[in-house]
């Protein structure tokens, strides 16, 4: 019963869903008071959406094979942490995942929403429960999450040997969470153009939704980064493969949106600019939906390989964004923008900022979907990789980084002051580093050149903000940017120390054979067997050294008999300049087989940076939520105004 318990809550949901679209209908058109009404219906399906997740989980944790998802995705000699998170490790479970989170944040929404109007917050719940009916359509009639088996399997197929790892645990939930808290902000576009009332208090409003999602889409994308490069033993961190780039675009736009709801928040400017973003960022959520879950690409994240549910994807796809571009091509006209600013301000800043993000994001658009049309209409296949998207968009990141340390010194309107003064001390340390890369190593590629340059006026611009006041009595919100923008700093660098100085090493060794990488000289000891729960494997001990001291590593090639499967486990040790990297391949009767190395200088710091970016924006978001707390204390706030009256 527990299967039949999921899906019938499931089905209540989206009759919930369905009278929650009604009730905004009735209510728009006629004027009925239905908030208290949908606020509770709201609360409800998020509830039931939570039951359906959690039978979900327990069908996996008892290896019920009676359900089919389960048997597809799971057996019973399976750790038991991958069972659990094997729920979410395939199609159905994923998307269930989805709108369970769809659901809660649409709860949420109808328990905080206290900002906006009353018109404008029943169009946002009723532009949030279409968003769940269409996803409770797909799961209800082609992808049904408790599909039963009769009779039972005794056991299951099992789950993807690359999925079977921490990284499945919190990977795929973080970046859905960000995926769901822009579908919010796709809401509240979607009710304030439907009601005509686009101001600061919507951009208030939104704020958190955006930021929150921003942050948990930078901590996705980072966590997936290092889990890929760990895992798949290809030795690199980012590849510019569809699925990543699939990740990286409602980022890009989610980026857009966070700098413009600010100038909407403070300024009551850019209001059309705004829903517009609101749109894209959530459609660009939808559109890697659709890449990873219809089975138009092959990949470890690539669940579906059904064409009826791609199609189906598809279909929701053209709806939902094909009706929020008509409903904003309808109302923008209407639109009247706030205060006006001049050519040098902190509003004209953020527009060239999001403009580069825009044309960015039209790169990555543009060379992950053009080959798959390209495929589809003439069966050629077209190869777009790292090459174009380092050649154009690393130059417009570059120069992006470059405005990220002006941006924050100008004046919101109007700035009065020289712009470029403070920027003196910043400047000089790029052109030092510059000097410095130039001497050290006059053949370095223009981008990783580049790359050490702008970082290191990067680390120095982002704390200028907090030059000349005390830190400690700085918002929370300025100590955020200053954070996030050091942190781009740090990425930078890594990334550019990965391009510039990595080193790799390919060879067939046997036992015995010492190989160098970088620094270090790698020598393969000794080649035995080994096995775990669900696998065998080849494993290499090898010790490197660099100076008196040896290390050990122990990199394996293993077998997963169910579902057959083999995998490169590395091996990897990390310093405070860097990481040794480890790959070991098949090995013949003789002992010999293929042995990969890497030296990577300082490449920890991609992640570092990603994670003081997200740490960056915890801080800002934590800023907004006290202040918001703050004002509503109006007992004290009275009190003041008595006393300093």
């Amino acid at each position: 019963m527990i299967a039949e318990t999921g899906l019938a809550a499931l089905w209540l949901a989206a009759s919930l869903a369905a009278l929650q679209f009604l009730l905004m209908i009735i209510a728009l058109c006629s004027g009925v008071e239905v908030r208290r009404a949908m606020r509770a219906i709201a609360v409800v399906q998020g509830f039931l959406t939570l039951i359906a997740f959690a039978m979900l989980l327990l069908v996996f944790a008892r290896s019920d094979m009676s359900v089919a998802l389960v048997f597809e995705n799971s057996n019973s000699a399976k750790p038991f942490v991958y069972k659990v998170a094997g729920a979410w490790g395939n199609h159905e479970g994923s998307m269930l995942m989805w709108v369970t989170i769809l659901a809660v944040a649409g709860a949420f929404v109808a328990l905080l929403a206290h900002r906006t109007s009353e018109r404008t917050t029943v169009a946002a719940l009723g532009a949030q429960a279409v968003l769940a009916l269409g996803f409770y359509g797909f799961l209800l009639i082609a992808s049904n999450p408790f599909a039963r088996l009769w009779p039972a399997p005794m056991d299951g197929k099992g789950l993807n040997p690359l999925l079977q790892d921490p990284g499945l645990a919190f990977h795929p939930p973080t970046l859905y969470l960000g995926y769901v808290g822009l579908s919010v902000a796709f809401s509240f576009a979607v009710g304030a153009l439907l009601t005509g009332e686009v101001d600061s208090r919507l951009a208030r409003a939104m704020r958190p939704w955006v930021l929150g999602a921003w942050i948990l889409l930078t901590l996705g994308i980072t966590a997936g980064s290092y889990w890929a490069y760990y895992e798949l033993g290809w030795g690199g961190y980012w590849f510019w493969d569809p699925v990543e780039n699939a990740s990286l675009m409602p980022w890009l736009a989610a980026t857009a949106l966070l700098h413009s709801i600010n100038v909407l928040a403070a300024r009551g400017a850019l209001k059309a600019w705004t829903m517009m973003l609101a749109v894209i960022a959530f459609s660009m959520s939808m559109v890697g939906t659709f890449l990873v879950r219809s089975g138009i690409l092959t990949s470890v994240h690539a669940f579906a390989i059904d064409p009826q549910r791609g199609t189906f994807l598809l279909a929701l796809l053209a709806i939902y964004v094909g009706a929020a571009f008509t409903l904003f091509a309808v109302r923008a006209p209407s639109l009247k923008e706030g205060a006006p600013f001049e050519l040098v301000s902190r509003e004209s800043g953020l527009v060239v900022n999001n403009l580069i993000l825009s044309v960015i994001l039209g790169v990555v658009f543009v060379g992950t979907l053009y080959p798959l049309f390209v495929e589809a209409v003439t069966g050629e296949k077209l190869s777009v990789g790292a090459p174009y998207f380092d050649a154009v968009a690393g130059p417009l990141a570059l120069l992006l980084a470059v405005l990220v340390g002006i941006g924050p010194l100008i004046a919101w309107r109007r700035e009065r002051r020289p712009v470029f003064k403070p920027l003196t001390i910043p400047a000089l340390l790029g052109a030092t580093a510059l000097a410095i890369t130039i001497i050290l190593d006059p053949e370095m590629r223009i981008l990783p050149r580049l790359g050490f340059t702008v970082a290191a006026y990067l680390a120095a611009a982002s704390i200028l903000p907090l030059i000349g006041r005390n830190p400690l009595r700085a918002p929370l919100a300025t100590w955020g940017m200053v954070v996030a923008h050091f942190g781009i700093a740090v990425a930078l660098v890594g990334m550019a120390a990965n391009a510039a100085f990595s080193s790799e090493r390919l060879a067939i060794a046997r036992p015995g054979d010492i190989l160098g990488v970088g620094p270090w000289a790698v020598q393969l000891a000794d080649v035995t067997p080994t096995a775990g729960k669900n696998w065998t494997a080849i494993e290499a001990e090898l010790r490197a050294s660099r100076g008196p001291g040896v290390i050990t590593l122990a990199p394996q090639s293993r077998f997963y008999s169910d579902p057959p499967t083999e995998t490169s486990e590395s091996a990897i040790r990390t310093f405070w300049n860097g990481q040794l990297y480890t790959v070991i391949g098949k090995q013949d009767v003789s002992g010999a087989g293929q042995l990969r190395l890497w030296w990577k200088p300082f490449v920890t710091l991609n992640w570092a940076g990603g994670a003081l970016i997200a740490i960056g924006g915890a801080l800002a978001l934590l800023g907004r939520l006290w202040r918001l707390v703050w004002r509503r204390r109006p007992p004290e706030r009275e009190w003041r105004r008595e006393r300093y009256a």
